[in-house]
């Protein structure tokens, strides 16, 4: 199993991190790792993110150099990946999405593909959310074809519409909110992805399965 490292993120919390590259069999021990430590005495929080798992703890209530022990036993408990055993058990969520993004041409001549390619491959693979971040409900989705893998733009836009579907490097995601950003927009979906009214408030978390299916203009 891969070592774990360990540092103080201020003084009530610890990040727990690892070497990269990300991949899921990481993301997943590291989300059995947070499984682990959930009420876990001290421990406040637990914030999974691309390769780390941040613990939140009570300073006042809590040794740090105790629990960091805690956390690395726990770390050589848990049961390796040789079998098949970090497949994602997340629910399965379709994404419908309208290919119409401002950015689509120019990640489709980037890498010398049609639009409709773009479109295909982009609805053929089966996402793993990683982790959620950026802002409330932005789901960072690993599985992205080699193919589309797309720099983010040099001048990132002062507003991208929420909904927009973005590459962003090796990752595709979907911006619940309005916000500035620099993802490369392939398309845009109605589907809201955060609703703080509701319990829970994001529509996807942490080993969920997205797969986007195009649907027409």
């Amino acid at each position: 199993m891969t070592a774990l490292a360990i540092h103080p993120l201020g003084e009530a919390a610890l990040c727990c991190h690892l070497p990269p590259p990300a991949t899921l069999a990481q993301q997943a021990r590291l989300w059995r790792l947070s499984a682990a430590l959930n009420g876990h005495p001290g421990v406040e929080a637990l914030t999974p993110g691309m390769n780390n798992l941040t613990v939140g703890f009570d300073p006042l209530a809590t040794d740090p150099a105790a629990l960091e022990a805690d956390i690395q036993r726990t770390w050589q408990t848990l049961a390796t990946n040789e079998t098949g055993e970090d497949t994602p058990t997340g629910r399965r969520v379709d994404v419908p999405v309208h290919y119409d993004g401002p950015d689509l041409a120019d990640v489709a001549a980037h890498h010398g593909l049609s639009t409709d390619e773009v479109v295909r491959l982009h609805t053929a693979a089966e996402y793993v959310v990683y982790f959620i971040g950026f802002q409330p409900g932005f789901a960072y989705l690993g599985g992205l074809d080699p193919r589309l893998h797309t720099p983010r733009r040099a001048e990132p836009r002062t507003q991208v519409p929420a909904g927009s579907v973005g590459i962003g490097g090796a990752q595709t995601g979907i911006y619940p909110l309005a916000s500035p950003g620099g993802w490369q927009l392939i398309g845009r979906t109605a589907l809201p992805l955060f609703n703080p009214a509701a319990e829970p408030p994001t529509l996807l978390a942490p080993g969920d399965r997205v797969r986007f299916v195009a649907e027409a203009l």
